[in-house]
């Protein structure tokens, strides 16, 4: 595509000036090469940002070593380095960008969305900082933490029933629009998303893997525009490289072959039938969304690849005690992703995904209901092989030295 073909010129040069006129206006920013490890860490030079919304993108890739099986190379990319831990950072930034420059965004407007939450913390984060007033439509079965950090960025939080799903949350905001005359962002929709993610996370990977073998991307969808705005990058720049999609087993709606029934705005008109719910929080509503749709209709993936929710916990779990690498049910659906491709693929070969967001925004959910809050029986005989400061059941704490 035109996009597309802008982006790999520009990459290719290092002139700024020649890189805007690619980009229309914008520049592909480069990234400090990383330098040797040392035996003494040096503090880098620092860089002052003009505001939080300029920190957003150039996230690290980071290579998986106990977790990846022998013979094959895989690495990840941490999109909890954005400033709001997720993503949805990159997608906040780009709808509300894309909006003033329309000039369907002004001043003393309302900014509205239907999330599972990321998203809604990214748009309240840039409300926030740009200073809109901000509305968002959540349904009631998404973590009470991000309801939480959306209040603490100054946003209102409307959720709505469980039995509505994600189609309920939509159809809220899109009323709640049309009664008030509030802008909404429709990032399941807006064209947008997949751009800013074909103008930074594509070029992003290409640059850590200039020269370099990758063989596989793989990934789940939420909205899309990860896998859309990522895969054009790579069918054009990286065309043997194998793009992998993923979605939860249990809401195998791509898998159905059936199309999501749609409003004349391209948002969902109902409930996909071939829905359940899951735990992986951020992927696959109960619609298939416009973005990835789309995306469908452009040949971006070559595999379509099943996850389950107990895959999903296990594999992030594994990545916190074994990579110390702490990301949500998402990130731990995309690695256990990985692990499937790694089984089958050629010894040597080079697997990347991606981490959505931070394990934090999960404490109340499945992800962490096997972790305690109290000391185990292991923890409790540790405190007792030492004699001081003991707090041990059913017994009057000791602090004597």
């Amino acid at each position: 595509s035109p996009i597309v073909s802008r982006i790999m010129f520009a990459l290719a040069t290092q002139n700024v000036a020649t890189q805007k006129v690619a980009l229309g206006g914008r520049s592909v920013r480069t990234r400090r090469v990383a330098p040797a490890r040392r035996a003494v860490s040096v503090t880098p030079k620092a860089r002052m940002y003009d505001n939080i919304l300029e920190t957003i993108g150039d996230t690290p890739v980071i290579k998986i070593n106990r977790l990846a099986p022998e013979g094959v190379t895989i690495y990840a990319k941490a999109e909890f380095f954005n400033p709001c831990s997720s993503v949805k950072d990159r997608l906040a930034l780009a709808v509300i960008t894309d909006a003033e420059r329309r000039g369907v965004l002004k001043k003393g407007d309302t900014v509205v969305e239907a999330t599972s939450g990321n998203t809604g913390i990214a748009v309240a984060m840039v409300c926030a900082q740009r200073g809109y007033d901000c509305v968002i439509c959540m349904a009631e079965p998404f973590s009470v933490e991000r309801r939480k950090i959306m209040r603490m960025l100054g946003a209102k939080v409307i959720v709505t029933p469980k039995a509505g799903k994600g189609t309920g949350m939509v159809a809220k905001a899109e009323e709640l629009c049309a009664k008030h005359g509030w802008f909404l962002c429709s990032q399941f929709e807006n064209d947008a998303n997949p751009a800013y993610h074909a103008s930074t996370t594509g070029p992003e990977i290409l640059q850590d893997f200039a020269g370099k073998q990758l063989d596989y991307f793989v990934t789940g969808y939420g909205t899309g525009g990860t896998f859309q705005g990522v895969g054009k990058v790579l069918r054009v720049a990286r065309p043997d490289c194998k793009i992998i999609l993923l979605e939860p087993e249990a809401a195998g709606l791509i898998a159905s072959g059936i199309k999501s029934e749609r409003k004349a705005s391209g948002a969902p008109a109902g409930s996909h039938p071939a829905f359940a719910p899951h735990p992986i929080q951020g992927w696959t509503p109960d619609f298939i969304p416009k973005v990835l749709e789309d995306a469908q209709a452009m040949n971006l993936y070559d595999e379509l690849v099943p996850i389950t929710g107990a895959e999903a916990i296990e594999t992030a779990q594994k990545l916190a005690r074994m990579e110390g690498i702490f990301t949500g049910i998402s990130g731990g659906a995309n690695m256990a992703g990985a692990l499937k491709v790694a089984e089958k693929a050629p010894k040597g070969s080079v697997i990347l995904t991606i981490l959505a967001d931070t394990s934090e925004r999960y404490m109340s959910t499945p992800l962490y209901e096997s972790i305690a809050a109290d000391m185990n029986e292991e923890e409790l005989e540790i405190a007792k092989s030492t004699p001081s400061f003991q707090l041990l059941p059913d017994a009057e704490p000791v602090l004597q030295m």
